[in-house]
């Protein structure tokens, strides 16, 4: 497609059909009735390794040092075959590098489901399986607060390190500055108090509180509470920690009370996203690993045998996921989390609604 062509992609059109059947297809369509085709669309067949046949190195559980990366384990060919690749590549080269040197084996190098999407990829594969190609989507991953862009190197290349894959000495130093950096600004921010109402005065009464502040007249609050806010953002916070540092600077002076410590700043450009979500996504962080290890906790819990899935009950449900625990009809949530295409978020969800109905269900048992 372009504007110097009068050639279009039929986008949504699938291609397994004979040339004729897409013609016949496409003519069917207003407005293409005299259509003609000047590439056919096509799908590619391919043979694959249930993916439930291996560990979670890559290797088959048959064949020992055979690993497999790609379509062949059930995915598509994009970045989901480029990520097997590197947990299967980097496995084995380990254990050929243990083989050279006369050992049997080397430590796995495994990515959780709370390190990184490759986690969740490979977790889903070798434990579910899939019955059409699989793709990674967020919404499978249980911690994706967790799995940001902006912490990809502190999640993953210490990690890296400690399993010989990432040696470059100046990327290990750029890590090791950033965790300095995040972790020193981090602690500024909790240790910088100022009373509420003057963090109203100084960033805005709608903006760090509302009407309810000028109430709190005596209390404090530190710089992470109030980053904590709504709308409340990083650079609000550190404009105001800036100004009060420096007019306590001009008081210290004219009273011949130099600071001899450094200025204060606000965070470089390298850890101003990382900080600010860290302390944004910290109370949410904690929930959602608590929701996690409570329906781990519950894997043996029953689930009703008459209990109906539809979107009015599970309205966060996607038609897949509702068709799936329809048809299949799990016992347990243990059963229930190796379908197929019922992610996490859904299965916390689940959990819920069955503790709230048995609470009902036994509340509505002592009053009888």
């Amino acid at each position: 497609e372009g504007l110097t062509t009068d050639i279009v992609y039929p986008n949504g059109m699938s291609g397994p059909y004979p040339e004729e059947i897409q013609l016949k297809i496409l003519r069917s369509m207003k407005g293409l009735e005299n259509v003609e085709i000047v590439r056919p669309g096509y799908d590619v067949e391919y043979d694959f390794v249930n993916p439930q046949s291996l560990t979670h190195t890559m290797e088959t559980k048959k064949i020992r040092g055979l690993y497999l990366a790609g379509q062949i384990c059930g995915t598509t060919g994009y970045e989901e075959a480029a990520a097997q690749g590197i947990v299967a590549g980097a496995n084995a080269g380990r254990a050929a590098l243990a083989a050279s040197a006369g050992l049997k084996t080397s430590p796995p190098f495994v990515i959780g489901r709370d390190e990184g999407y490759i986690g969740v990829l490979i977790d889903d594969l070798v434990t579910r399986g899939t019955s059409e190609p699989y793709r990674m989507f967020t919404s499978r991953a249980e911690y994706r607060i967790s799995l940001r862009a902006d912490n990809a190197d502190l999640r993953l290349t210490r990690k890296g390190k400690e399993f010989g894959i990432v040696q470059d000495p100046e990327r290990i130093a750029a890590l090791e500055a950033r965790e300095y950096l995040i972790d020193d600004r981090i602690q500024k921010l909790r240790s910088f108090e100022l009373k509420v109402t003057e963090w109203a005065e100084r960033g805005g009464m709608d903006l760090m509180g509302g009407s309810q502040m000028g109430k709190k007249t005596g209390n404090k609050k530190t710089a992470e509470e109030v980053l904590q806010m709504p709308h409340v953002t990083l650079k609000n916070v550190e404009d105001i920690m800036v100004a009060v540092d420096q007019e306590e600077r001009r008081e210290g002076s004219s009273g011949g009370d130099d600071k001899e410590d450094f200025e204060l700043t606000g965070s470089p450009p390298s850890v101003f996203d990382s900080v600010e979500a860290m302390v944004k996504y910290r109370s949410y962080v904690q929930r959602q690993h608590r929701d996690m290890e409570s329906w781990r906790k519950a894997q043996g819990m029953r689930i009703p045998p008459d209990l109906v899935y539809e979107h009015q009950k599970f309205p966060t449900f996607s038609k897949e996921e509702i068709e799936k625990l329809s048809s299949l009809r799990p016992k347990t949530f243990a059963e229930a989390s190796q379908i197929s295409g019922v992610t996490p978020q859904s299965l916390v969800y689940l959990y819920h609604h069955v503790t709230r109905r048995n609470r009902k269900r036994d509340r509505s048992k002592s009053t009888a």
